[in-house]
């Protein structure tokens, strides 16, 4: 499964006085110990960065494939600031995801850039400012985004369908539905279309010691069901044992008693 580490967001308070200060350390830090612990993309969420967004992103990518020799999934949404990083990335260790686009007609312009960068996409199953009640109204909504991809360019192949993940202590009931589109959504095209999540998003709220188990268990549901992708924590250890155990019972991996140190 692939694996895109979480933890550089202008929302953790470390990586946000890092960037206000141009400081590439700390960033740096975050990125190759994501990617020493397995990630094969690196997020980089800049949030809506309405000043000088195309300056940060540029030197977020930049800084970041100083350090570690992998693909970046950049991530704001703000369409220069995006382009930016696209236009700084090196491709010669592999090409860029962007995330997201949606069904929001403010985030068709990520298709574009997608088409024109050649790179691949997060698609959000996200509709026009309501949140999909279900599995089927997710598939309905990831059909006219796929669609939609496909008269802007975008092969079927470099699209990532997310069911978008709710907190499980507020909205319980969404949590199935989720797990249910990341089956559906393979059905929607041949071959299957790819599948991603944002692992952490289900366990926002409950109490801290209890988040990892949470996230834990979910991913195994998920991977059952085919899930291809997972913006996650690569640092939590027992996140990863359990990632790497059921790809074994999946039978992605073939088991030596060694598995967990490979």
């Amino acid at each position: 499964m692939i694996i895109i580490g979480e933890k550089i967001s202008v929302i953790a308070k470390k990586v946000r006085e890092a960037m206000n200060a141009r400081d590439p350390e700390p960033i740096q830090e975050l990125a190759a110990a994501q990617w020493k612990a397995g990630a094969h993309f690196i997020d980089v969420n800049i949030g809506p960065a309405e000043e000088n967004g195309e300056d940060l992103m540029k030197w977020m990518v930049e800084s970041i494939q100083q350090v570690v020799q992998a693909p970046l999934c950049l991530d704001t949404t703000n369409a220069a600031a995006l382009e930016a990083g696209l236009q700084a990335h090196n491709n010669e260790w592999g090409r860029p995801l962007i995330n997201s686009t949606s069904n929001e007609p403010d985030r068709f312009v990520m298709l574009e850039m997608a088409a024109k960068h050649n790179a691949q996409c997060i698609a959000l199953t996200l509709g026009k400012g309501s949140l999909p009640a279900d599995a089927e109204e997710r598939c309905g909504i990831a059909a006219e985004i796929m669609a939609r991809a496909a008269e802007y360019g975008v092969p079927m192949e470099d699209l990532f369908l997310d069911p978008l993940i709710l907190q499980v202590c507020t909205m319980q009931d969404q949590a199935i539905h989720a797990i249910k589109a990341v089956k559906m959504f393979q059905e929607l095209n041949d071959p299957p279309m790819k599948t991603v999540v944002g692992l952490s998003n289900v366990s926002n709220g409950v109490p801290k010691e209890m988040r990892s188990l949470i996230d834990r268990v979910y991913l195994t549901l998920l991977m059952y069901e085919g899930l291809s992708a997972a913006i996650m924590n690569p640092l939590d250890k027992d996140l990863m044992d359990v990632l790497k155990t059921t790809d074994i019972f999946l039978g992605n991996t073939l088991y030596a008693h060694s598995y967990l140190e490979m």
